[in-house]
This record gives C-alpha cells, structure tokens and sequence, in this order.
C-alpha cells in the first residue's frame, strides 16, 4: 500500500527500519540482503531492531558491530537490551546503538541520539518501552518522549525524526503515534515480532506502523524454534530452552521518505524480503 501526504515533497530521505533481529539466522539474513536493499533502494538511513539477535535474548557488541558493517546506521535495543553482558560496556563505546529512553536513570548509553546522513540531514533516533502487558515497569514513555520531541523540533533542529517503540500493547503503540503525530517522521512498533497492515500516515504527517515484524524465521513461534513453546503451551511445563528458528528469514520492516523541509512522511511501504511470507518493499 501507499500513503501520500498533501504537503509538496522538495527533496526526500529514504528511510528503512527492520524489526528485531532474531538470533544467528536473522543476522546472516541482515548480512546477506541489507547492503543489496541499501543500494538498490538508494536508502539514506536505516535503523535495526537488534534486541533478540545473540541467542534470540539481547544483543552481544560483536554482533551489533555486524549489523552496523552489513548498513544499518543506527541499532535499536528493548526489554531486553542488557541480557548480553558485555552490552553494558559496548553501548557505552559505541554511539549507534540506542537503548530505551525510559530505562533506569543510571543505565549506561542513550535512549536518544541525533545522527547525520550523507548529506549531513540530521536524523533523531529515540525509543521507549511500554507499560502495558510489560514484565516490570518502565518509567512513562510518553512523558520521556514529549522532553525529546520538544529539544529537537522537526524540520528545525532535525530533518528526520524516528520513534520505536517497544511494547506489547497494540493501542500503546497506537496512543504513542498519535501523541507523536506531526512531531516525528515515523513512530515504528517493535517486540511483538509480527508485522501489522496498518502502515499509514496520520493526519500531521507522521509515518505510522504498529509492529514492523522480525528480521527471523516465520516457520515458528516468533521467531522460537516450535517444540518447546508448544509444550509450555500445551502441559503448562518447560522441558529445555527456547532456541532461535534458524532456516527461512524473512527481513520485516517499513520503508518511508520524508519531506526535508518539514521533516513529515510523504510515503510508507511495509518491507517483506526473502522467507516465507508476501514480498513486499518500495
């Protein structure tokens, strides 16, 4: 599908933003296509989920060095952000990688950053973990956003403003769009690794999608290697440990081009590439 808005585009950044990577077989996936899609759809910046990409729990540095030398500019963690260890001393290294803005005060890294494209366009990267459905509590992710959103206006101090937002609740994600509409390029859902058909531009020119899906292997459970989720299902009991599915990768996504002068969506594509499920892209 494609969205457009009213407002003339003068001269647009093509943006792709790939859900959660989903442990050893969601990363071969990232290294093998991503720099293809990087030049065939002449991107601008891309931005990766990385969460569940060592193990399908957290993200180790070394692979999140991967993900950035395969494109992506900027990688995005969540619940599950310290999981790897070694995390807590590589964020602190390495300014790409953005964990939750509503994380403890004392977490190390950045929940928010603003980067530049080749151009020199200035891109703000921010993301917040929900409330609802949650395991713990998070601080209010809309209270962390408004601060943000207000320190870099759109179309003033940034040409391009992207919001993940990483939660369990499809009407969080939904109130988290609309309370950015107008002020953020693109408000993106992660963490429920099932791409939604509601790719869409809200009324004020905001890039809208409730969940981009996984960077995974749809011919499981989320991203989980079946027999284990189904016998938890079924007796109730675990028996081993969740394993990462590992054969058909599907890289799950939105694509979206902005307008430079005011920083609003002119565009959204739901991204679907390689795997089992309908291709789709720009």
């Amino acid at each position: 599908m494609r969205a457009k808005a009213a407002t003339p585009n003068t001269g647009a950044m093509k943006i792709l933003f790939l859900g959660d990577v989903m442990g050893r077989g969601g990363r071969r996936a990232i290294a093998d296509m991503l720099p293809r899609l990087r030049s065939d759809w002449g991107l601008d910046f891309v931005i990766v989920n990385g969460e569940n990409a060592t193990g399908g729990m957290g993200l180790s540095g070394e692979h999140a060095q991967g993900i950035l030398e395969a494109g992506a500019d900027c990688v995005t963690l969540g619940d599950h952000a310290f999981d790897q260890k070694d995390m807590l001393r590589a964020i602190e290294g390495e300014p790409r990688i953005i964990r939750p803005l509503n994380f403890a005060k004392s977490a190390p890294g950045r929940g928010a950053r603003v980067f530049s494209d080749a151009r020199g366009r200035k891109v703000l990267v921010a993301q917040v973990l929900g409330q609802v459905f949650m395991k713990r509590a998070f601080d209010d992710p809309f209270s962390a956003l408004d601060a943000t959103l207000r320190a870099h206006v759109l179309g003033g101090a940034v040409q391009a403003a992207i919001i993940d937002i990483h939660c369990e609740a499809t009407s969080e994600k939904m109130g988290v769009g609309h309370f950015c509409d107008g002020r953020a390029s693109l408000v993106v859902g992660t963490h429920t690794h099932v791409p939604t058909a509601d790719a869409q531009i809200l009324p004020g020119g905001t890039a809208f999608l409730c969940d981009a899906g996984m960077c995974g292997d749809y011919n499981s459970v989320i991203g989980m290697e079946k027999d284990e989720p189904l016998r938890r299902f079924v007796t109730g009991m675990p028996k081993g440990r969740f394993s990462p599915a590992m054969e058909d990768v599907t890289l799950s996504g939105v694509y979206v081009e902005t307008d430079d002068r005011t920083g609003r969506a002119t565009r959204i594509e739901m991204v679907r590439q390689g795997g089992r499920l309908a291709q789709a892209g720009p």
